[in-house]
């Protein structure tokens, strides 16, 4: 699927309480989290964002405690994915159990600016993200293939009951 957004741009070491402040977390409700989705890195973020906007991050996104809060803010706040340098690793898992699409490139950090209209192609197995106009284009990290299964499942949940429904609970 192709989709096209602004690029909202973050360093490194963005940390799970950047990305949703321990003090929004007395509710969780989605719509709550996505209100204060990325307060502590940008106050802009959650007033601004629009549907399939990307989130493009350096090293280490979702650094911290293990929220999974975290991206349901990202989630809720209906950005297209995030791409980033690396992640930490409990981030990573709760992105693709939450559904949300996340992708590897130290190029992408590199070509692309804060605010910037671009196009990512989400496959999976090869995705990529280009300017609008296609002036340049970087080819990102593929997805392990266990986690393209239950990111096109819509998550963990969704990839489990498909399973169930379907007889299949081995994962062959």
């Amino acid at each position: 699927m192709r989709i096209q957004g602004r690029i909202w741009k973050f360093g490194d070491d963005v940390s799970t309480d950047l990305i949703i402040p321990g003090r929004h977390l007395n509710s969780y409700d989605p719509d709550h989290l996505a209100a204060h989705a990325m307060e502590g890195a940008s106050k802009e973020f959650s007033s601004q964002v629009e549907g399939g906007d990307i989130v493009l991050a350096g090293r280490n996104f979702g650094c911290g405690s293990s929220r999974e809060q975290a991206v349901t803010a990202l989630v809720h706040s209906h950005i297209s994915c995030v791409v980033a340098r690396s992640y930490a690793r409990i981030f990573y898992r709760n992105a693709v159990n939450l559904g949300l699409p996340v992708f590897e490139s130290d190029e992408a950090y590199e070509t692309f600016t804060d605010g910037e209209v671009a196009v990512i192609d989400t496959d999976l197995k090869s995705p990529s993200l280009s300017t609008a106009g296609c002036a340049h284009q970087v080819m990102l990290s593929a997805v392990p293939h266990h986690a393209a299964r239950i990111l096109e499942s819509g998550g963990l949940v969704p990839y489990v009951k498909t399973r169930i429904d379907g007889g299949m609970l081995d994962d062959k």
